[in-house]
């Protein structure tokens, strides 16, 4: 089972350059979070965003040329990250009963284990019915699994690397993180009651004025979540809240900050946002933008997920910070498609590093392939539809392929609002990049708009506040099509290239072979999956 990854990830490589060759239970109640009647409010947004719904489409029917043919046979349970192009390591991680029954915890010892919620920080928007905060996480219990039970957990996520052979602040590391993937979540429960209060300031910056708002001047009260968590054990809606001091959100530019606490649980803390209605938003990636990750190297990617701490990527941290500092109450939104049960090491880490703002993750609801691969999607177009007179800055990397499509997407389906798209280009810098990427996307968008850039600094002098995007000293030599694919060299250094000289040689895999790998692939997967 420890191999599953690597076997995914030596398929991977090999379908997709055959791609781009050629592109055309029964519910339980926490007793620590008491049932109570719901109270129902009206969702405070235009559009009804309220609650998190899945998204489904046909990920066979998106696949082009000859990958299309070899996966076509094989039905649709295909693993979203290899139908996407880029391994995402963190899927099918097992969920409720299935942990429990790996784990051998009895429904008694499950009852007397405290209750604990993952509360993301959210953002609040300011409508004719005041503010409105997006509460969303998750309830769950996280059994008392024994160090040596944990050493074997984790040592499936560690591709050709042995927990043992770690330093040991890497083992801990890996274990803690273990015990977060293999926690039993609370379907079904009601979360009673929510604590607000100004907050101090958060974030690296240090600045009350900005990179992540300044301490409400009220705000304190307490609410209730008007629905029950799903069967995951995920929660995600709007609540309106009481002003009780708090500055209306079309009469300030500043972002207040409000302490959220969830009554009943060990943990349960965050800081929401209270976004006004206009302004600039910077939505940000993480991996291999803020940190580095090298997820496209799966050894690689998942030691630095797993085990080593986590590090910023050159001094984007001083980037942001000039940011928070010289554009004023400018709002930090963090997105990633990393699961819901790994979400707090990401958290923590940015903001030890990096400005406070609001999170987003991908919950629980979004587990099938289908869904996984359109949360970016989904995320990004509840934020736009949250703050439709908002500009927004949209920043990422090139080994994402959703990030590919959806940003030039979210230039059009929301005219106006887009000011920026950045994106580091990985397969320029990183020789373990070999993954193609389809800039096809952006042949309307203006070049004023967007910049596709190798290093921090390139952002440094930019005057994002004023819609100043493209640094003319770093060449982009796009030709709008699949770029950097493996085996080209040209203009890599400068920029991206679209040189497919030699492609047909790609095409060199054996399809059966193919076949073969992503059967077996699968088996492993099926076995992962019922741990």
């Amino acid at each position: 089972m420890r191999h599953t990854l690597g076997c995914y990830a030596a398929l991977l490589s090999l379908a997709v350059n055959l791609s781009n060759a050629a592109p055309a239970p029964t519910p339980r109640i926490a007793p620590e979070l008491e049932p109570r009647e719901p109270a129902i409010t009206p969702s405070p947004v235009t559009v009804d965003v309220t609650r998190t719904y899945e998204y489904r489409r046909n990920i066979i029917s998106d696949l082009d040329g000859d990958l299309h043919s070899i996966l076509a046979g094989l039905g649709s349970d295909i693993p979203s990250w290899v139908a996407s192009g880029v391994p995402n390591f963190f899927q099918g991680f097992p969920t409720g009963d299935s942990v429990a029954s790996s784990l051998g915890i009895q429904s008694s010892e499950l009852a007397a284990l405290p209750t604990q919620v993952l509360n993301v920080d959210p953002y609040a928007n300011w409508t004719d019915q005041g503010w409105n905060v997006r509460f969303h996480g998750n309830v769950y219990k996280q059994p008392n699994t024994s160090t040596e039970k944990l050493n074997d957990l984790a040592n499936v996520f560690l591709i050709g690397t042995d927990i043992q052979d770690l330093p040991a602040d890497q083992q801990d590391q890996a274990r803690n993180l273990t015990a977060e993937i293999f926690v039993v979540q609370q379907g079904n429960v009601n979360v009673s009651q929510i604590t607000l209060e100004p907050a101090q300031s958060q974030g690296s910056s240090g600045d009350p004025t900005g990179g992540g708002g300044s301490p409400a001047t009220g705000g304190s009260q307490q609410v209730q979540l008007p629905y029950n968590t799903t069967d995951e054990g995920d929660f995600d809606a709007f609540v309106p809240i009481k002003s009780n001091g708090l500055k209306n959100g079309n009469e300030t530019s500043t972002i207040q900050k409000l302490n959220t606490y969830v009554q009943g649980a060990s943990l349960g803390n965050s800081t929401a946002y209270l976004v006004p209605t206009q302004g600039l938003t910077i939505v940000s990636d993480i991996d291999d933008i803020l940190r580095v990750t090298k997820i496209y190297e799966p050894k690689e990617g998942l030691l630095n997920s797993f085990a080593r701490a986590f590090t910023p990527w050159e001094n984007m941290p001083d980037i942001y910070a000039k940011w928070a500092s010289t554009v004023p109450n400018m709002h930090f939104h963090y997105l990633t498609t990393t699961p819901e049960q790994i979400t707090r090491n990401y958290m923590q880490f940015i903001y030890a590093t990096y400005p406070g703002g609001s999170f987003d993750t991908r919950p629980l609801n979004f587990s099938d392939v289908d869904a996984t691969l359109s949360i970016r999607k989904f995320l990004l177009q509840k934020i736009f539809q949250t703050f439709p007179e908002r500009k927004f800055i949209l920043i990422a990397d090139t080994s994402n392929s959703d990030v590919m499509k959806d940003y030039p997407e979210m230039y059009f389906d929301f005219p106006n609002q887009v000011q920026c798209i950045f994106l580091r280009n990985t397969t320029a810098t990183d020789s373990g990049d070999k993954f193609p990427y389809d800039t096809s996307g952006f042949k309307s968008i203006p070049q004023k708009n967007y910049m596709f850039f190798l290093n921090a600094d390139d952002l440094s002098g930019l005057d994002i506040a004023n819609g100043q995007c493209y640094n003319q000293s770093i060449a982009q030599n796009l030709t709008f099509g699949y770029q950097g694919i493996p085996g080209q060299h040209a203009a890599t250094v400068n920029g991206s290239a679209n040189n497919q000289t030699g492609a047909a040689a790609m095409i060199s895999a054996d399809s059966v072979t193919v076949k073969m790998m992503l059967a077996s692939c699968l088996a492993i997967g099926a076995l992962f999956s019922m741990l």
